[in-house]
């Protein structure tokens, strides 16, 4: 991997190059949040990488990851702002919104398909507890030194789990995505797959997908490990390559490791909180923690066989006591010198995950200033953001680029 080549981003074709008189910016205020959500076409956003007009040109395609729109905005699960997580509909409404790069959470059932839910523990995020049938799978388990009742798809089949339908999992942060609860199903990972090279073939350009690999060590103990049939699926759909359109992530770097031996595909390590260890570092005895790993000398060996990170925003700019930003660390500076791209996670618009000083009101459940706090990150350098309202961070991109 080579050094991040420069941080500086400049507005590419908006709509005043295509005669049409109105600005990106304008076209994203006015993103739909309907049902069906219209198609605003390939974001017309900066590139990092000056060395690749033809990429630029054709919006995102045969570049590489350093040929993305920088900042990227990552539609986190989604537009789960708008919809139930991981559904095809807020896959669709992320990319009809214009997001540059679309997350999957991978975890297998037991006839060993990967589908899409950031948690094995369904409990929350379908409506199988509905489902009489299947009452007598309802048991407890330790997933990674946590316990949970409930019930996981390692215990249904692909085919039980297609009886089931999404739901939102925070309704009482987002009343109004209960709207859509029962309305798709459970993806399975090859089904969106398929969806993002047909809305490619439409667009002209290759859908990007950011896939993270849930509990890997976990699964493998139970026979299903992830990185193989993964592997499997990419080389499948073309996309197990150095430039595919798809980012590999995990909090677990052996996964990582393991995954880089598989396929050739852009790779990031997540990071949590600065205290805490991966949990196949907790499984193996290694004493790291994240703290360690966001040294020079971790960083050094994550870029032996990663390409980024994607740390939580905390370890980006800590805050204090009472939920203030506070001073920016060096892990932007310091990941960037190791070639290290960084990709933080997340910036979602209700109060009650803004950092404090963006905060308006006192409805834990009303917008603040999430513009104020995307700039924030961005000034910092970082490469990408995830987050959960994809029309609001193309629109502070869109701000902070000057476009």
């Amino acid at each position: 991997m080579g050094t991040q080549e420069s941080r500086q981003s400049q507005a590419a074709k908006d709509a005043n190059e295509q005669g049409r008189g109105t600005g990106r910016r304008a076209l994203l205020g006015a993103a739909v949040l309907g049902a069906g959500g219209a198609v605003l076409g390939p974001p017309a956003a900066a590139r990092a990488d000056e060395a690749a007009p033809q990429a630029r040109a054709t919006g995102h395609s045969g570049g590489g990851y350093r040929s993305l729109p920088v900042p990227t905005v990552i539609a986190h699960r989604g537009a789960s702002g708008y919809r139930p997580e991981h559904t095809l509909g807020s896959y669709q409404l992320a990319l009809d919104m214009g997001a540059h790069v679309i997350e999957q959470d991978l975890v297998p059932t037991k006839d060993g398909h990967l589908v899409c839910r950031h948690e094995n523990d369904i409990t929350a995020t379908t409506d199988v507890a509905a489902h009489p049938e299947f009452a007598g799978r309802k048991t407890t388990k330790v997933v990674d030194g946590v316990t949970y009742t409930g019930w996981f798809t390692e215990d249904f089949t692909l085919a039980e789990l297609k009886t089931l339908r999404a739901k939102e999992r925070i309704p009482g942060n987002r009343q109004e995505n209960t709207l859509y609860d029962g309305r798709w199903e459970i993806p399975s990972f090859e089904e969106v797959l398929r969806w993002a090279d047909r809305e490619g073939r439409k667009r002209g350009r290759r859908v990007w997908l950011h896939v993270e690999t849930k509990h890997p060590t976990y699964f493998r103990k139970l026979g299903l490990g992830l990185e193989e049939p993964l592997a499997k699926l990419l080389r499948k759909y073309d996309r197990h390559k150095k430039n595919s359109p798809v980012f590999l992530q995990s909090f677990e770097p052996s996964s990582i490791q393991r995954l880089n031996r598989l396929v050739d595909s852009p790779l990031v390590v997540l990071l949590s909180g600065a205290a805490t260890r991966p949990w196949d570092f907790v499984e193996a005895g290694d004493p790291r923690t994240v703290a360690d790993l966001v040294k020079p000398a971790g960083l050094a060996w994550i870029a032996s066989f990663a390409n980024g990170i994607g740390p939580t925003l905390d370890l980006i700019i800590p805050r204090d006591s009472g939920g203030n930003l506070t001073t920016p660390t060096t892990l932007v500076t310091d990941a960037h010198a190791k070639g290290l791209i960084l990709h933080p996670y997340t910036m979602r618009n209700e109060n009650s995950f803004l950092p404090a000083n963006f905060r308006k009101g006192t409805d834990a459940n009303a917008y603040g200033d999430s513009f104020g706090a995307f700039k924030v990150y961005f000034d910092t350098g970082i490469d990408g953001i995830f987050t959960d309202n994809p029309d609001t961070g193309l629109l502070a991109h869109a701000d902070f680029v000057g476009d």
